[in-house]
This record gives C-alpha cells, sequence and structure tokens, in this order.
C-alpha cells in the first residue's frame, strides 16, 4: 500500500464522518475544505465540513488508496471526536460540525405557526416515546432550548421542493424548508443525529449513555432525485396493512418518497374493485404454491383468499403520505393477468376456463386487446383504482405480455386490421393509447416497464426501466421521462450473498456494494435528456418471500445503499464511508425490531 502523505485524514475516519471520496475526484458541489492532517483513532482535531464550490486535488491521482477529507478548520481551540459524530443516511451534500451540544430536557419545545405546526407534532410525537420529555409544541418561542420548524418558500430557488437547512446550536436548532415534505426530511436527520434508542419503540428507563444530546451541525441539503421508489410485490405473497407500514416507517427513515405495490399477477389479484367481486371472491386465491425448495412441485395448501379492501388501502395512502411517501398502484395489464380470467374467462382470447396460476412465471393468457367488453374493464378497474390512489402516476405493468394469443384470436386479428396495425406489439400500444387518455382525463400518467416501448410508445408515457438501462435511455432520448431500475442494480429479491446460509431465492446475485454503486443517469445520455431521468427504484419481487420478516432481510441494507445513491450527491458518496455509516445504523434497525443483514465481517 503507497504512504499515505501526514496531513491526510485516516481512511476511517473519513468513513466515521462519510466524507470519503473517490480517488481523483474533484468535489464541485460538495464539501469545500482544505486537507487536514493525519490523525491516529485516539486523536481529536477541530474540524468542520462544509460545502463550497470550490475543490481540492489528491496529490497523486493514481494512488487508489487515498481520499482527501473535504474539511475545514475553524475553531483551533476547540477538538471533536470524529468517531463520536452521528452516522447519516442518505449522506447530506453539505455539513458543518461544531464541538458544542445541544441537549434535550424538560423544557425543549417545538415552535411553529401555519402549516409547519402539522410537521412540528409529528417530530415532537416521534421523539417523546423513547425520551419520555413532554416537548409541547407552541406557536411562540418562550423556552432557552426550542427546536424551529420555519416554512419559507423562497427557500425552494435553494433547496428544491424537498431540501432542507438544519442548524443545530447548543440552545436552538432550526429546521427550514420551502414545503412540508422539506421539513419532514429534515426531522430525519434530526432523528439520526441522536442515539439509536431514540427509534425505539418503548420510553427508557434512563437516557443512553451521554443523554439525548446531538452534536452542533448546520446540514444543507435536497435530494438529487424526485422519485425514489421501493416495489413491494403483494401479490404472489400477500402482506396484511400491518406489515406495510412498518415497511414504510423504515423507507421514512432513508427518505424514500415513493411505494409502488404491485397488486395483481398471474397468482393473485389482490385489490377490491366494487363492480367486479369476482376478481377477489374468485382470483384472490389459488389451489397451491410452489414447494419452499422444490419450485416445481406444490404445497398442496391453499393459499387465500387475500386482499386489501378499497378502506385499507386508503388508510394505507393516508398513513403513507403523513411520512411523505406516494403509494402508486401496479395493475398488470395486458399480461400477468390470469388471476382476472380466473374471474371473468370471457376477456381472454380463448374463453377459459381458468385456474388462478400455481406455479411462478408467465401464463400465455392475456387480456383479449380485440375485446370491446375487455378493454372496457381494465378502465372500469382503473376507474376505482384512481379514486383510492391520488398519486401522479398509475402503473399499468405491461411487462412479459406474450402475445401468442392474439395471433390467433379473431378479435385481435380484426382490431389490428381496423386499425392498420402490422404486429402485434402494436395492439398494446393501441390499448396503452386508449388507457393514456382516461388517465390524463383523470389528471394521472400511465408508466409501465420498458416492454411497452416494443410497439412504439404513447405520447405521455413514462417508462420504467428494469432490463438494463437500455429502454430508459431510448425513451428519455425520445423526450418521455424515466425511472431507472434495472435488474443489475434494483433487484433485490436476487440474493445478496453467496453461501448455504442464505435463504432461497430467485437466483442472481446483488451485492450491497454493487447497489451502493447504482447510477440513474446513464454516462452517454445527452446532457438535453438528462432532466428525464426521473430517478431510481428497487424491487422486491416475493415468489421466493412469505413473510415481513423475510421482506426486511432482503431489503436492508440494500435499500439504505439504493437510498444514498438517489439522495446524495455523486461527488460525496463513497464506499467504504457507507459501510462504516450503516455499521452505525444497524442499532438503529435492531431498534425498529427490522430483520436486516448484517453486515459481513
Amino acid at each position: 500500500m503507497k504512504h499515505q502523505p501526514s496531513h491526510l485524514l485516516s481512511r476511517l475516519h473519513l468513513a466515521v464522518l462519510g466524507l470519503l471520496v473517490a480517488p481523483g475526484v474533484a468535489s464541485a458541489s460538495s464539501i469545500n475544505a482544505v486537507p487536514v492532517r493525519f490523525i491516529h483513532a485516539a486523536e481529536t482535531i477541530p474540524i468542520s465540513a462544509r460545502a463550497s464550490r470550490s475543490f481540492i486535488k489528491t496529490p497523486d491521482q493514481t494512488a487508489m488508496d487515498c481520499s482527501w477529507m473535504l474539511a475545514q478548520v475553524t475553531d483551533r481551540n476547540s477538538k471533536m471526536k470524529l468517531d463520536k459524530l452521528p452516522a447519516i443516511i442518505p449522506l447530506p451534500a453539505q455539513q458543518t460540525w461544531r464541538p458544542e451540544r445541544f441537549e434535550f430536557d424538560s423544557k425543549t419545545v417545538f415552535v411553529a405557526t401555519g402549516t409547519a405546526e402539522k410537521e412540528a407534532r409529528k417530530l415532537a410525537a416521534s421523539l417523546r416515546l423513547a425520551t419520555g420529555l413532554p416537548l409541547s409544541v407552541t406557536s411562540s418561542q418562550h423556552s432557552a432550548s426550542s427546536i424551529l420548524l420555519v416554512l419559507d418558500p423562497a427557500a425552494e430557488s435553494r433547496l428544491g421542493k424537498e431540501g432542507y437547512r438544519l442548524e443545530v446550536a447548543r440552545n436552538q436548532v432550526i429546521i427550514k424548508a420551502a414545503t412540508e415534505a422539506g421539513l419532514f426530511y429534515g426531522g430525519v436527520t434530526l432523528r439520526q443525529l441522536l442515539p439509536p434508542e431514540i427509534v425505539g419503540p418503548h420510553r427508557l428507563a434512563s437516557p443512553p449513555p451521554g443523554g439525548w444530546t446531538m452534536p452542533c451541525v448546520t446540514i444543507e441539503d435536497a435530494p438529487r432525485f424526485p422519485w425514489r421508489g421501493l416495489l413491494l410485490d403483494v401479490a404472489r405473497h400477500f402482506f396484511p396493512p400491518d406489515d406495510l407500514k412498518p415497511f414504510i416507517d423504515a423507507m421514512a427513515e432513508y427518505k424514500f418518497n415513493t411505494l409502488q405495490l404491485h397488486l395483481t399477477d398471474d397468482q393473485g389479484w389482490r385489490v377490491e374493485i366494487k363492480k367486479y367481486p369476482r376478481l377477489t371472491q374468485v382470483g384472490a386465491a389459488r389451489q397451491e404454491s410452489p414447494r419452499r425448495g422444490d419450485r416445481e412441485h406444490g404445497d398442496g395448501t391453499p393459499y387465500g383468499p387475500y386482499y386489501y379492501t378499497q378502506e385499507q388501502l386508503r388508510d394505507l395512502v393516508a398513513y403513507a403520505r403523513e411520512r411523505h411517501i406516494e403509494i402508486v398502484p401496479e395493475i398488470e395489464i395486458p399480461g400477468h393477468f390470469l388471476a382476472a380470467l380466473a374471474a371473468y374467462p370471457d376477456l381472454s382470447c380463448a374463453g377459459g376456463p381458468f385456474a388462478v396460476r400455481t406455479r411462478w412465471g408467465i401464463d400465455q393468457d392475456v387480456l383479449c386487446v380485440g375485446n370491446d367488453r375487455a378493454c372496457e374493464f381494465v378502465q372500469d378497474a382503473l376507474a376505482e383504482i384512481v379514486q383510492i390512489f391520488p398519486s401522479r402516476f398509475i402503473h399499468i405493468g405491461g411487462d412479459e405480455a406474450p402475445r401468442d394469443r392474439w395471433q390467433n384470436c379473431a378479435k385481435c386479428q380484426k382490431r389490428m386490421k381496423d386499425e392498420g396495425l402490422t404486429q402485434p406489439a402494436q395492439l398494446q400500444t393501441w390499448l396503452n393509447h386508449r388507457l393514456e387518455g382516461f388517465l390524463a382525463r383523470q389528471g394521472r400518467r400511465l408508466i409501465g416497464w420498458d416492454e411497452i416501448l416494443e410497439g412504439g410508445l404513447t405520447p405521455g408515457a413514462a417508462v420504467m426501466s428494469w432490463r438494463g438501462v437500455a429502454g430508459g435511455m431510448a425513451a428519455a432520448n425520445a423526450g418521455h421521462d424515466v425511472v431507472m431500475s434495472p435488474t443489475t442494480h434494483c433487484y433485490l429479491d436476487y440474493a445478496q450473498a453467496k453461501g448455504p446460509t442464505e435463504p432461497e431465492s430467485i437466483g442472481g446475485y446483488l451485492p450491497l456494494e454493487q447497489v451502493y454503486a447504482f447510477e440513474p443517469v446513464p454516462a452517454d445520455l445527452p446532457l438535453a435528456r438528462r432532466h428525464h431521468i426521473l430517478g431510481g427504484q428497487g424491487n422486491l419481487w416475493t415468489e421466493y418471500i412469505q413473510s415481513r420478516s423475510e421482506v426486511e432481510y432482503f431489503v436492508y441494507p440494500r435499500a439504505a445503499a439504493l437510498a444514498e445513491a438517489l439522495w446524495s450527491p455523486p461527488e460525496v458518496k463513497a464506499w467504504a464511508g457507507f459501510k462504516v455509516r450503516f455499521q452505525a445504523h444497524q442499532a438503529r434497525l435492531a431498534q425498529r425490531g427490522v430483520n436486516y443483514r448484517p453486515l459481513d465481517p
């Protein structure tokens, strides 16, 4: 290993701060600073990290083990223990640390007015349980220990719609943002400044060592992307609302803002549609499921009927909205549709009868696009979906839809002839045109998997690119919005480690470091088209995942790595730093009762 100059911080301390920068990278919009001297684990040094537009270079651009601390020495008479600084995930864009501390006590109050008061009450409630402190909320400052939440619409020009500025001084904390979402994310960061016991489910008999204190800091932060999502497949295996709410809570702690619920598939229909009750009477149950460890044979155990009522989903939407998470429903059309066909076989090309699929994989029977009643059916179903979910986007799936039945269907062939279509894939685009128009009249937008590109995109469609990034690039170059979700970095149902102790999975291999390396914007996408990349999403398909505990094991820590990839500026990210910070976050997840996979030694 090349010897490091004495004025460089050790990699350990850089990682603790979360400020490791890739060797040879010049920081353009993160932490401006001068290099500080090398220190040993027991030493302390006066330090703050602060943002600006300047940058520093490594003395040896080829030194692969050489990293620089982006820091500025501000007070040579004060000292901070670097290994005691909080671990924040996702890493903020800009940080300035100071040696003093703010302490919560019986006199600490929250101060907010107008719409900021709602966020103040939520934040106070989240801190009150573990601390046992009163933490009252008032509209005027009258205490020597206060936390102010301030909505400032003018801050949007600097912080955007979801950004925030958090200032922690000895006697006062100020969270400022342009929107309620920004205040919420400022509160999320504030909680991460406190000991991990703050997120525990019970009041502590006594404060943790060091008390309910946090270091003084100024953080200015905003997300890189507006779509920071996770998908949970509740069709293959069903997860009741009481399992989904803790999942949403954990998402909020890592500043995700989108939860896509995969509600329908060949193996089950999980959402109540009142106009078509057989969808849940028939489609929400299957005769059996593949046997664990032997996917070619059934387990002989009936599964279901399991589904969400509309009231349950409205309650879940409201719960997520309180945490600034939008739930995007996915209704698979025209493929992955067998559960619906089991209930209403006349919607198919072949006419049935059908049964809900009892094996994983793809069924050849799909919606008959030549059938007017079938087209009306999906529009009727979406009409109820938009009344349940206020999300901007409605996901219509569109992936893995076999077209063999259409080629042999008289109705579909007549539709192609009447509409002047030359390829079966264009039938899907014809249907998407109708669905897009219907959703637009409801003030919504259509989004689908990248297969919807194959017959030509409808004018307003957004694309979720899962088969690599090529589909997303094609859509962005054509002027369409894109959410990147490639299997290479975002399929959380893939195994995260190799070995006999790992649970059964669908296959594939996606280690934590590869998720952390996810870059949603392809390097060769023209600058003029990059604004079409809305962000990214991690997907958890549940063929081989049956319980909340298993969901959590597959999702964490990989979701935390994805959160940083979607929120933090690339120039402040570094794998080594993330690993050290997540070591600290394991205690937080444990306090929440999350069954995360521990980091490898």
